[in-house]
């Protein structure tokens, strides 16, 4: 097995250490948009060029900018018309003053994403995405009113209109991955309260993004993934594998209502992002962000249908069956999330082709006549006519520079185009930059009918072999691998673009460190135990990536394994405090799992005689491992 450094190189190791930049250029990146209330301006997030940016709609061009750094995910206007933006890598809520400036910072948890303003209660709520919780914060002296947990990652949140209830989307699913109902959640939170309960998605959804309530304060819909890893990925085709979904979630009973597919037949609607509604709550319109599509949903009628009321579809009785089925017995309709054909038989969705790449933020004007699209490949805002989704402006958000091989590489990574019909990008089973989706898939690279659990590309390509059974030689052949058996097979300049794009991804600050390249006093503890012989956690989990590139045998055989697959690649515990679940099968949910359940023999480390305590304070230590730099 050839060492670390040889594989690296010295000025690549030189570079990951020295945190040297990847891109030469920053590139234009909208991720939401938002209207003010008047309707004359919108409000941008691009974290790419670390800026909030404000158009003006009447001469369709950016105004004025935020200060930089202002790494923002989302944006909220406050009742008084103040602009609120969550500062991602900051761990804090920006006021921005009317000359763009950051007048005020409020502390909440680490990564927040997702906003909304209760106004009534004068309160801001946060989606902290690496703490996993939401943060309730009184608006008028920015005191933290409290945390409420989430399930993980969540991403997006809407209010009721009455203030009673905040609705969650969870990005990623919580658990073991070798539960077969593994699946992400929506958090429902009593703005009363504070007590969150949750409503689970159909099996093996993930990347569960924008929420949005209807008028009457009754339904939240959430727009996912949902995949079936019981089956092959050589399946991929009319839908067997991959689907792209809305689902609604009735907040009287505090349940899933159903959940309806964007698909067609023959033609994947990859990797949905963004929702907006119209006024009256007749009309849904979604950002397809891998197939650079908007979805117009006719919302009114598709809620007649799923109630059994009103006429059936034309098409006759074959073509509509679900839908006379659903009318003679209403529970019917939780039978649509297998189903490619309902929506498109019965007229409910039409797919419009947008200019440009990768739509995902998307907002309504107020007065309901024009829609807002932040597309983020291509560095541009569209305003669409609402009736015809016809384009009335393109907004460049700032100038555009020679793509880079890293910025061709990121865009081709989010392309459904790539794939076979469409059903995924690269992008939907490693979302957050190339990290993990939680689930487990049978990929054909080492057989059929022992499905792996998905794993981080984050330096893949310095820590060979590739997949759990050490089958790639490395990054390289697994990226084009991974094309030929899951999507088509790209141009070598689009490939190496891709490859580019892998060795470009950084890992994240730990929200486990008190401070950069510090450790707390828990996970000094927990460091020492790692590197004791005694325990043996560094004899494979060797600094400075966290693994000495081989595979081993650690007892973690299972019931699906394949007989003689009993050894499994040592993976970098770079980031571990994301990865979850673990293992090459993802049976332990948490990284206390591990050694508490799936240890028994001390293959895995001689954990067996550690207390509880130690055990917390070596689980400290691994989730605060977050770079290849020296730490103290």
């Amino acid at each position: 097995m050839r060492s670390v450094m040889s594989w690296l190189g010295l000025g690549a190791f030189c570079g990951l250490l020295l945190g040297l930049p990847v891109r030469a250029a920053d590139y234009p990146s909208p991720l939401e948009v938002r209207y003010a209330a008047n309707g004359s301006s919108i409000v941008v997030t691009d974290p790419t060029l670390q800026k909030v940016q404000w158009i003006d709609v009447a001469g369709a061009k950016v105004g004025k900018s935020s200060d930089k750094p202002a790494r923002s995910a989302n944006v909220v206007f406050g009742a008084d018309g103040s602009v609120w933006a969550a500062d991602y890598l900051g761990n804090s809520i920006m006021r921005l003053g009317a000359d763009g400036k950051v007048a005020s910072r409020l502390a909440v948890g680490w990564r927040p994403g997702g906003l909304a303003i209760a106004p009534k209660r004068g309160w801001l709520l946060a989606c902290n995405i690496a703490s996993n919780d939401i943060s309730i914060v009184q608006l008028s002296d920015g005191k933290e009113l409290k945390r409420v947990k989430a399930v993980r990652e969540p991403y997006r949140i809407a209010i009721t209109p009455d203030e009673k209830m905040a609705v969650v989307s969870n990005l990623l699913a919580g658990g073991a991955s070798t539960d077969p109902e593994q699946t992400a959640n929506v958090s429902l939170i009593d703005m009363e309260s504070g007590q969150c309960s949750n409503v689970k998605l159909p099996p093996n959804a993930t990347s569960a993004r924008h929420v949005a309530i209807s008028p009457d304060g009754k339904w939240a819909y959430v727009v996912h993934t949902t995949g079936r890893s019981n089956l092959p990925a050589t399946q991929l085709d009319r839908g067997w594998v991959n689907t792209n979904a809305m689902s609604i979630i009735d907040l009287t009973t505090k349940s899933l209502y159903t959940t309806v597919l964007l698909d067609s037949l023959y033609e994947g609607a990859a990797d949905p992002w963004g929702i907006a509604l119209s006024k009256d709550g007749a009309t849904m319109w979604i950002t397809l962000s891998g197939t650079h599509q908007l979805a117009k949903i006719s919302l009114g009628t598709l809620h007649q249908l799923l109630a059994g009321q009103g006429p059936l579809p034309a098409g006759g009785e074959g073509a509509t069956r679900v839908w006379a089925e659903i009318k003679k017995n209403p529970a019917k309709r939780m039978d649509l999330v297998t189903d490619l054909a309902a929506m498109h038989v019965a007229n409910l969705i039409q797919r419009i082709k947008l200019p440009g790449k990768g739509p995902r933020g998307i907002d309504i004007s107020p007065d309901g006549s024009t829609l807002a699209v932040a597309m983020h490949f291509s560095g541009q805002v569209l305003l669409l006519d609402s009736a015809e989704a016809k384009v009335k402006a393109t907004i460049a958000t700032g100038p555009m520079p020679v793509l880079d091989d890293v910025r061709t590489g990121e865009r081709i990574f989010h392309d459904g185009n790539y794939s076979f019909q469409q059903w995924l990008s690269c992008a939907t089973c490693h979302p957050n930059n190339g990290r993990v989706d939680g689930l487990n898939w049978d990929l054909p690279n080492d057989g059929i009918g022992n499905p792996k659990n998905n794993k981080s590309l984050l330096y893949a390509h310095v820590t060979p072999p590739s997949m759990w059974l050490g089958i790639r030689e490395g990054m390289d052949e697994a990226a084009m691998s991974g094309f030929r058996f899951s999507a088509r097979q790209p141009e070598k300049q689009d490939l190496d673009a891709v490859r580019a794009y892998i060795r470009s991804l950084r890992p994240e600050p730990s929200p486990y460190r008190p401070a950069p390249g510090q450790f707390s006093e828990k996970a000094k503890k927990g460091k020492a135990i790692f590197e004791t012989e005694e325990v043996g956690c560094a004899h494979c989990h060797a600094a400075p990536l966290y693994t000495n590139l081989k595979r081993f045998n650690v007892g973690t055989h299972g019931q699906l394994d394949h007989q003689g697959e009993d050894s499994f690649d040592t993976p970098s515990l770079i980031e571990a405090w994301r990865t979850a679940p673990y293992l090459h099968d993802g049976r332990a949910a948490t990284l206390e799992e591990i050694f508490t359940k799936f240890n028994p023999d001390n293959k895995h480390g001689h954990t067996s005689k550690l207390t509880k305590e130690q055990i917390g304070d070596l689980v400290e230590y691994l989730n605060s491992i977050d770079d290849v730099v020296a730490e103290k």
